[in-house]
């Protein structure tokens, strides 16, 4: 793990972390699996230790590759998770 804060991780990324954590609170959701492409991975303790800090719900990280948001792990049913959420470094454009 790279040492930063989740400050000085949220400034290089914008992680949304307020619409993560209003989503997680809003639906109740207890069960969250996070998935990071490779260049955020060493961040994934101090992300997730955010989030939980902040909902109380329990995250699970995808270590696994990534290669985009169609890449949801076919393992998923099987972790019994509410909700799944994909970081990445590029801004979509919609």
């Amino acid at each position: 793990m790279i040492n930063k804060s989740f400050n000085e991780i949220n400034e290089v990324y914008d992680l949304e972390i307020e619409r993560v954590v209003e989503t997680i609170k809003k639906q109740k959701f207890k069960k969250v699996l996070l998935q990071f492409p490779d260049g955020m991975k060493p961040y994934a303790e101090v992300i997730v230790s955010e989030i939980e800090n902040r909902t109380k719900c329990s995250c699970l990280i995808w270590f696994d590759s990534c290669f985009g948001a169609c890449d949801t792990p076919l393992e998923v049913e099987k972790l019994g998770v509410d909700l799944i959420i994909q970081f990445g470094h590029s801004e979509w454009k919609f």
